[in-house]
């Protein structure tokens, strides 16, 4: 019975066998052909590609040939799709051609670069080895082998350093979570780049802070400030530097090192969940692009930025914001509040945004899927500006970050001002902002 008939319909008669050998000479031939004519379109070049690849589809088509010359066909196909970038298809003919004839060398070769390709490295190595196995000395196969040694060597070089820096990090998270330290949002990040804690082997944070000149906004980097440093050693060593002479702009000469001062905003920024804070930490690293770092992170859901149980019954929802209001040290009594909810009874993620000198930002989360946005609004009116504090001199760095009213933005920043400057009266008063 010819390969394309159906079960029960055989041929009874001499000239019904006759017929149907004709046919399927003509179908075998008709076969041949077209696998003869992609040959051709694929030494055409790639503009006829996309015409080859069809006329091995039909000559598959035609279900006229044997096994192994279908196999060729199969392979023959899969080769092209490689040439076009399209892998998976390649992969799969390859491995259809294997399925027909479990010798077809190309056939091994082409579902090992297409495994190699989709960064499938136990595949792309399996059928190397294999093709290997039938054809020892084959030269492709052979440069094959030695580029997925060298990518396999390549990956496991990345993630070594991709776990080393989550490694890094998460010892710095550790730390800081011990010693009771908020980290948000990193601020003048075009000064401040990719820079980040260091913890050492004694277990002490080494930290780069930016200094901030408010009047004139220049700003000086200490690149590594001892959490148990006291400030007033780094403001000697910078005083020598930059204050003798004065700096350029000190054209009054009112920046001396016993007429400056140091202060740090309190109360303002959101807190980082530990998986924001990790995610920060890696930026700049090999472990950027990592966003999954185990249940110890993951799992935040009593967590909220401002130390609030962040799943509430709505009927303690007044009292959440309340919470979350008074948190926010130097705000103003609110004289508006506007807000939207879900159902009555259901439970709500209450989550502090952010806040500006005319509003307080909430999100409140009934659902996974809804959001509904809360916003105390406060007048301008009021005169309250950011809530500034002066740094003790004699305090160490990390006598200061533990401030629970001190949202770090990924690295401390204080802002200099002198006693001296007709601008110190201005800072204090509160009605200077920093940009945002």
């Amino acid at each position: 019975m010819a390969p394309w008939m159906e079960p029960g319909s055989e041929p009874k008669t001499e000239s019904e066998v006759a017929d149907l050998d004709a046919i399927a000479a003509l179908k075998q031939s008709a076969a041949i052909e077209l696998k003869e004519k992609g040959n051709e379109f694929v030494k055409m070049g790639k503009k006829h590609y996309s015409d080859a690849i069809d006329c091995y589809t039909r000559a598959i088509n035609q279900k006229a040939l044997s096994d192994s010359e279908n196999s060729i066909i199969f392979a023959n196909r899969a080769h092209v799709n490689l040439l076009l970038g399209n892998f998976r298809r390649a992969l799969l003919d390859a491995e259809e051609a294997i399925k027909l004839s479990p010798t077809n060398v190309k056939a091994f070769y082409s579902a090992a670069k297409a495994s190699l390709s989709l960064n499938l490295l136990a595949e792309a190595r399996s059928y190397c080895e294999k093709g290997l196995e039938h054809s020892p000395t084959n030269d492709e196969l052979m440069k094959l082998s030695r580029q997925i040694d060298s990518r396999k060597s390549e990956c496991e070089s990345r993630e070594a350093q991709v776990s080393k820096a989550v490694g890094i990090a998460k010892d710095l998270l550790k730390a800081i979570e011990h010693r009771g330290l908020k980290i948000g949002k990193a601020m003048f990040q075009e000064l401040t780049g990719h820079r980040k804690p260091l913890l050492d082997k004694d277990n002490i944070l080494h930290w780069p802070v930016l200094l901030l000149y408010a009047e004139v906004m220049s700003s000086d980097f200490i690149e590594d400030f001892c959490e148990i440093d006291m400030f007033s050693a780094h403001l000697d060593v910078i005083s020598l530097v930059k204050f003798c002479p004065p700096l350029p702009w000190d054209k009054a000469n009112d920046y001396t090192r016993e007429a400056v001062e140091l202060y740090y905003e309190a109360g303002t920024g959101v807190r980082f969940s530990k998986k924001e804070i990790l995610c920060s930490f890696l930026e700049g690293t090999a472990g950027s692009h990592v966003e999954s770092f185990g249940v110890d992170v993951e799992d935040e859901a009593d967590y909220s930025p401002n130390g609030v149980p962040a799943a509430v019954d709505k009927c303690l929802l007044s009292s959440l914001i309340h919470d979350l209001i008074n948190s926010v040290v130097g705000l103003p009594r609110m004289n508006k509040v506007r807000h939207i909810c879900g159902n009555a009874r259901c439970r709500l993620h209450a989550h502090f945004l952010q806040s500006s000198p005319s509003n307080l930002s909430l999100f409140v989360y009934p659902t996974q899927k809804t959001t509904c946005r809360l916003t105390v609004i406060y007048p301008m009116s009021s005169g309250r500006g950011p809530k500034w504090v002066r740094v003790n001199e004699k305090r160490t760095l990390h006598d200061v970050l533990t401030d629970p009213n001190f949202v770090i933005p990924r690295i401390p920043v204080f802002f200099v001002v002198s006693k001296k400057s007709n601008f110190y009266k201005e800072f204090k008063a509160g009605k200077w902002f920093p940009p945002r």
